[in-house]
C-alpha cells in the first residue's frame, strides 16, 4: 500500500553538487502521489534551476525570505504549517551548522526553525567536512532536536575522493519516508495511556498532601509516543507543563480522580504509570479552613494503588504495563520487589537523591527492570532522550 499518496512534503534544496539528485527525488515523490512544494536556496540555484524544479513538481518554487508578491502569506510560517514533513536534501555542512545553532538568515532556515513538523535531512559533503568535529557536534545537536538523518553513504565523490559523506540515493530517501508514514499508520492503531505528575490530597480547602514530582518525564514520554504515531492519552496531576495538541490531555488533581480517568480510558494497549500518586489521603477532609492550633492530628487512609489495580485486572489489563519507582536507596532491590508485587511488565526506576536528575530536573538516568531479570541502564541525558529510548523499547516489544 502506498503510504505517500496525498502526503504534503516540503523539499528544501541546498547548494551542493548532489542537488541534481533532488530532481529525481521530486520525480519519485510525484510518482507516489505526493504533493510537493520546494524551497531553493541561493546556493542551490547554482546547481539546479527553478524551471526544472517547477516542471517536475508542478508547483511554485520559493526562494526569497521577504517576497513582495507573497508578503501577506508570511511564507516562512505558512510553508512550515502546510507540510506533513520537511525534507532537506542535500543538507550541506553550512545548512547543518545553521540549524544546529538556531541561525535563520534565509527562507530555508527560517521555515525549518518555525516548523512544528517532522524534519528529515540527507547530508552531502566532502569526507573531511563530514568527519570534522564541528560537523559531528552539529549532527548530535540536530538529533537532540528530533531531526531525522538519512545517510550519508560511503562512495565516490564529485571531488574525486572516496569515503563517507555521499548523499543517499533518491530511491533510498523516498523509501525512508515511505517507512516513516507506514510506521505512523501502524502505531496510530495502538492506544497508549500515560499518567504523570503528582496528586494533591486535600486536608481542607487550602491545604493538601503532595510530593515534589514535576511530571516532566511523564510528559516527555507522552510526547515521544505521540511523535511515533501512538494514539496517546496523558492523565496529568497538577503541573505547569505544556503538551502537544495531538495528545489527549486529561487534567486531574487527586489520586481518586486519576484512578477514575484511567479506568474511563481503558482498554489500552500500553499503560505507563509515571505519576507520583500520593500513597495516603486524609480520611475526612474539612470543608472549611482548619484554624491554626497547638496540634493537628490527621487520620490517614491508603489511596487506591492504580498500577497494582490495572496490572492485576484481567479484563482491563493492557498488553504492556509499565510502572515507575522513585527511590532514595537500594534502587535495584526495591525496583525488583515492586516489579513482582505489582505484577507489571517493566519497572523504570531512578535515584531521586541524585541532585543531577532529581525532581524538576530536565535530565535523568534510569534503570529498566524486566520480568526475565534483565536490566537496561539508560545513562545521564535529557529526559526527552530518555523518553525516546523507552518508546523505542516499547515498539520493539510490541513488534
Amino acid at each position: 500500500m502506498n503510504n505517500l499518496n496525498n502526503k504534503k512534503i516540503l523539499l528544501i534544496i541546498c547548494g551542493g553538487i548532489a542537488a541534481y539528485k533532488s530532481l529525481e527525488i521530486i520525480r519519485l515523490l510525484k510518482k507516489n502521489g505526493v504533493i510537493i512544494k520546494t524551497i531553493l536556496t541561493k546556493n542551490g540555484a547554482k546547481f539546479v534551476t527553478p524551471l526544472s524544479i517547477t516542471s517536475l513538481s508542478q508547483s511554485k518554487v520559493y526562494q526569497d525570505l521577504f517576497s513582495i508578491e507573497n508578503e501577506a502569506e508570511m511564507d516562512h510560517i505558512s510553508l512550515s504549517r502546510w507540510a506533513d514533513l520537511i525534507l532537506i536534501a542535500p543538507a550541506t555542512a553550512n545548512t547543518i551548522s545553521k540549524l544546529a545553532n538556531g541561525n535563520s538568515d534565509d527562507l530555508a532556515s527560517t521555515v525549518t526553525l518555525a516548523s512544528n513538523k517532522k524534519i528529515f535531512f540527507a547530508p552531502a559533503m566532502n569526507i573531511k567536512m563530514w568527519d570534522h568535529e564541528s560537523t559531528k557536534q552539529n549532527i548530535v545537536k540536530l538529533k537532540t532536536y528530533d531531526y531525522r538523518m538519512i545517510g550519508p553513504n560511503i562512495g565516490d565523490m564529485a571531488c574525486g575522493e572516496y569515503g563517507e559523506g555521499k548523499m543517499s540515493e533518491p530511491e533510498e530517501i523516498v523509501n525512508h519516508l515511505e517507512n516513516y508514514f507506514e510506521n505512523l499508520k501502524i502505531n496510530n492503531k495502538i492506544k497508549a495511556i500515560v499518567t504523570a505528575g503528582p496528586t494533591n490530597e486535600y486536608i481542607d480547602p487550602v491545604r493538601f498532601i503532595s510530593n515534589k514530582s514535576s511530571g516532566k518525564q511523564g510528559y516527555e514520554i507522552a510526547k515521544s509516543l505521540s511523535k511515533k504515531g501512538f494514539n496517546t492519552t496523558l492523565i496529568s496531576g497538577p503541573t505547569n507543563l505544556k503538551i502537544h495538541d495531538n495528545i489527549n490531555l486529561i487534567k486531574v488533581e487527586t489520586a481518586e480522580e486519576m484512578f477514575q480517568a484511567t479506568l474511563e480510558n481503558l482498554p489500552a494497549d500500553v499503560a505507563i504509570f509515571s505519576a507520583a500518586v500520593a500513597d495516603y489521603k486524609v480520611k475526612t477532609t474539612s470543608k472549611e479552613k482548619i484554624k491554626k492550633q497547638d496540634g493537628l492530628n490527621l487520620a490517614l487512609e491508603k489511596n487506591v494503588d492504580i498500577l497494582n489495580y490495572v496490572s492485576n485486572h484481567n479484563s482491563l489489563r493492557p498488553k504492556l504495563v509499565i510502572g515507575f519507582a522513585a527511590e532514595t536507596n537500594n534502587l535495584d532491590d526495591y525496583a525488583s520487589k515492586k516489579l513482582n508485587e505489582k505484577n507489571c511488565d517493566w519497572i523504570i526506576a531512578n535515584d531521586v537523591m541524585n541532585k543531577k536528575i532529581g525532581f524538576n530536573s530536565d535530565y535523568n538516568e534510569v534503570s529498566i527492570f524486566y520480568k526475565n531479570d534483565k536490566i537496561d541502564r539508560l545513562t545521564y541525558k535529557p529526559k526527552s532522550e530518555i523518553s525516546d529510548e523507552i518508546v523505542k523499547k516499547i515498539i520493539n516489544h510490541l513488534n
